[in-house]
């Protein structure tokens, strides 16, 4: 299969076509294994989504609770929630940087932790 420009791409019943305002800002791929464990609650899941967008932008990331949960549409504490969880099932690795200071998280994209730890 040789390679394509991303327009024209086309899977299932999405066709992509050309760049506009939302694609110019970039896309964020996650692995599958999350996408469709049952064993990563939804909200979860739309958290490592949205650290992956960030790690993507500059290698790593260290977003506030705060600014987590104002980008997936929740409060600072179910943002927590959904770290907590993220980071028992070994998926992210949060480090943290002193008081006052963002977290850093790391981003676990390991196969063999994820298809581990998420199923």
């Amino acid at each position: 299969m040789g390679t394509r420009p991303i327009g024209e791409i086309l899977e299932k019943n999405i066709k992509l076509i050309g760049a506009d305002a939302f694609s110019q800002r970039g896309f964020t791929q996650v692995p599958n294994v999350i996408l469709r464990s049952d064993k990563v609650s939804p909200g979860a899941k739309l958290a490592y989504t949205m650290l992956l967008s960030y790690a993507w932008e500059n290698d790593f990331c260290f977003p506030g609770q705060d600014t987590l949960g104002k980008d997936i549409g929740v409060t600072r504490q179910t943002a927590n929630t959904y770290i907590k969880e993220l980071s028992t099932k070994g998926f992210i690795k949060v480090k943290r940087q002193g008081f006052n200071k963002p977290n850093l998280y790391e981003v676990n994209l390991k196969a063999k932790v994820l298809t581990n730890k998420g199923k």
